[in-house]
């Protein structure tokens, strides 16, 4: 073969181009055109942008608004056509980056102290100017010489820290304008692609707004979340104490020796916290008699509704635990999914009737016979293997499951009666003051560890059933979570550290021809942000050991 030419395998037929023809351009050769919502592309698998040359043989194929990674793309791509705005207008404030709340990201100011609802019109008005202008997202390959000098000048102590970690001699930028950031993945061909987003004042600072995946022409209507914003300033707060806001702290102490203070402390916090509920709870009996915990995949449901156990009895208690996996109706009633498989998540998965008499009847003080479900058979056992249960004096009822919050599953209990725990690992470190790291990254982290270590699945396995975990939370639990009464964040400021120890290894090992191989790669990116912390350190009653082994509550 000529090696002045590839071959580009692009809508089922292979196309042969010169070496180092754009991604835009073999569109632009086999389209026709580029549609306004092609936001990047696939290259071999790797996720990259339009301008991206091709110098070897290759698959490629085009990501989309609508999928998931296109829906990254389109927030990393506004966020900083944001952050552009910002410089633009208010040179001397610096917008720090906290965490999501539904489809807005939300941004401390600091730095200066404007009204923040004329500086939420005025950012936003600028944005629609620089949309106008359809600015190219320039991305460039500048040693780290270079653009540390960049960042000391602006006074950009958050990406410095990050830089002196980094093992490479070179380091990807991107701008589209005068606000240079690091480049953490793809972004869109122009701000020209980015018609939808709005910025808002909302407590102490502003909300950047976004669309939702399946309609990129109108922002959904915004829901403030008290509780959840509530718990994400509990953990900011944490966090300004232990000094660690951002991966370059992070990576700072465990280089200094310091990580051994840090992690007793932030398991502190977390007891401290258990604590804090256990006597609200205990304030509250013997009114309250039922605890409902739900939480998403992989928060740490388990190992906190022990330590809550312990807790509990230090205040005179008993907690008792009524499983929903018996109450599961036989195999051949399981409601389906949209993709036809048995939807085990699906409320009506559950005999509800059966439930809320057996509920009703032991808070009422009355024995009941539990059923037995058999996961072999798919169906429950006969009422002579039923086990007999009563609640006795100082005992509590603990339902734990994702449908904890969801009021028709306790519908014969009293709210009065009842107390319902939310927890979540909602991350509050961010890898620097423009780049969030994501919630739902940290879960599936956690979830593809303890899937290799203790569940036989594979990364890529964990990786390819994680979509449909998705779409079940959002059905299940996430609607339901302000109905909490106290929402608890599992998360841990110095698990990554940890987690990257097992996670790198388990990721290598999804091979390059996987569907999930796009995934792994850019989880194996995030991760080399982190020095590495071995598990050692970490206290046998910690949450994080549910995913890395060695909890004290549950010996493997």
């Amino acid at each position: 073969m000529n090696n002045s030419h590839v071959d580009v395998m692009y809508g089922g037929r292979s196309h042969r181009v010169s070496a180092g023809t754009t991604v835009a351009e073999v569109l632009e050769l086999v389209d026709g055109s580029i549609d306004d919502d092609i936001l990047s592309a696939l290259v071999n698998r790797r996720q990259v942008m339009l301008d991206f040359p091709i110098r070897g043989n290759a698959e490629m194929d085009v990501v989309r608004y609508g999928d998931r990674v296109g829906e990254s793309v389109y927030k990393r791509s506004v966020s900083l056509m944001f952050y552009e705005a910002c410089f633009e207008l208010y040179p001397e404030a610096r917008p720090v980056i906290g965490q999501s709340l539904g489809n807005c990201y939300h941004y401390q100011i600091r730095g200066v102290h404007p009204d923040l609802s004329v500086m939420a019109q005025s950012i936003e008005d600028r944005m629609r100017g620089i949309f106008d202008e359809k600015r190219p997202f320039s991305r460039v390959t500048v040693t780290i010489e270079e653009v540390e000098n960049h960042f000391r000048e602006r006074g950009y102590e958050d990406k410095l820290a990050l830089l002196r970690t980094r093992r490479s001699s070179t380091v990807h930028t991107i701008s589209c304008g005068e606000f240079i950031d690091m480049a953490h993945g793809p972004y869109a061909p122009h701000t020209g692609c980015l018609p939808t987003f709005g910025v808002m004042a909302f407590e102490d600072g502003l909300m950047l707004r976004f669309p939702r995946r399946g309609d990129r022409s109108r922002l959904p209507k915004f829901l403030p979340r008290p509780l959840l914003f509530t718990t994400y300033a509990e953990t900011r707060r944490w966090q300004e104490l232990l000094e660690i806001q951002n991966v370059g702290q992070l990576n700072r102490l465990c280089l200094n020796g310091g990580v051994g203070p840090l992690i007793r402390v932030a398991e502190g916090l977390h007891e401290k916290k258990i604590s804090h509920i256990a006597d609200e709870i205990a304030s509250r009996w013997p009114d309250v008699r039922l605890i409902t915990i739900a939480g998403p995949s992989s928060s740490g449901k388990t190992t906190f509704s022990k330590r809550l156990g312990v807790q509990l009895r230090v205040n005179g208690l008993e907690p008792i635990s009524l499983s929903l996996d018996n109450y599961y109706v036989n195999r051949e009633a399981t409601p389906l999914d949209e993709d036809g498989r048995p939807d085990f998540e699906a409320l009506e998965a559950i005999e509800l009737d059966l439930f809320l008499d057996q509920l009703t009847d032991l808070l009422a003080g009355r024995e009941i016979r539990t059923p037995r479900f058999d996961f072999v058979t798919g169906s429950r056992r006969p009422e002579r293997d039923w086990k007999p249960m009563r609640l006795g004096d100082h005992q509590l009822l603990v339902i734990e499951g994702i449908h904890g919050l969801n009021d028709q599953l306790t519908a014969s209990v009293p709210r009065g009666e009842k107390y319902r725990i939310y927890v979540s690992a909602l991350s509050q470190l961010a890898i620097d003051d423009h780049n969030r790291i994501f919630t739902s990254d940290a879960r599936l982290i956690r979830r593809l560890v303890r899937d290799r270590l203790y569940r036989g699945f594979t990364a890529e396995r964990t990786l390819e059933l994680w979509g449909r975990v998705r779409r079940g939370e959002a059905r299940w639990i996430f609607p339901f979570q302000e109905g909490a009464d106290v929402m608890f964040n599992s998360a841990l400021v110095y698990e990554p550290a940890v987690l990257k120890v097992f996670a790198e290894r388990f990721l290598l090992q999804v091979p390059r021809s996987s569907p999930s191989y796009p995934e792994a790669f850019r989880l194996l990116k995030f991760l080399t942000l982190f020095v590495p912390i071995f598990p050692d350190e970490v206290p046998q009653t910690s949450l994080l050991r549910e995913f890395i082994g060695g909890s004290s509550f549950d010996p493997r």
